[in-house]
């Protein structure tokens, strides 16, 4: 069983039968204000994990936009990259919903990830009606529309990407609007109980 398109492409399985069912969140709400002129960004242990998680190319990111880092042992996150920190704020271990409040504050959603199959925070941000800014890594360029905010694999892009929506919060308003639109028709809660439903009736027979 895989859950992106991307892992049953790269993944080597052998003769093993291969299926897929794209994973889901519970859709938390349309929570989205942008009245914090700030990025938000979800990474567990993103230094521990570094490059994996994009935590060396905060820094460039932040130079564009303070970013606020929400996610596990981001404690001295800030420090460790060298950053003041009023340009990387650290929220340790949130509880979710209190994370989605204080996600759905920020101007716009960082995911700069460059190894994920794909990260549930996206599509969480998506789902909030954030304006999104994407690594063009792994199974993002399937989730994220164009529309939908900035996908690329140009740091220098997605840095002025930043900047524009700090500057401009209808713009910014429209393209959280068309995230949550794409995240509504792709990643249904409904379909996937309904997918699992036949594989798991496929495999008792």
């Amino acid at each position: 069983m895989h859950v992106t398109y991307f892992n049953s492409l790269y993944w080597d399985c052998g003769q093993s039968t291969v299926l897929l069912v794209e994973h889901v969140i519970p859709d938390p709400g349309a929570r989205w204000t942008g009245e914090v002129a700030r990025a938000a960004a979800v990474i567990n242990d993103p230094l521990r994990r570094w490059r994996t998680t994009g935590t060396d190319l905060l820094p460039r990111f932040a130079a564009a936009a303070p970013v606020d880092v929400f996610g596990m042992r981001v404690a001295g996150l800030a420090r460790a990259l060298g950053l003041a920190a009023d340009r990387c704020g650290e929220f340790d271990d949130l509880p979710q919903p209190a994370m989605h409040a204080a996600r759905g504050l920020r101007r716009v959603y960082l995911h700069p990830y460059r190894w994920t199959s794909l990260g549930l925070a996206l599509i969480e941000a998506m789902y909030l009606a954030m304006p999104v800014v994407v690594l063009a890594a792994t199974e993002a360029p399937l989730a994220v529309p164009p529309e939908a905010g900035a996908i690329s694999t140009s740091p220098a892009e997605l840095a002025a990407a930043l900047r524009r929506f700090l500057r401009d919060p209808q713009a910014a308003r429209a393209a959280g609007l068309a995230a949550r639109e794409a995240a509504c028709a792709r990643y249904p809660l409904k379909r996937f109980l309904n997918d699992w439903d036949e594989v798991l009736q496929e495999a008792c027979r």
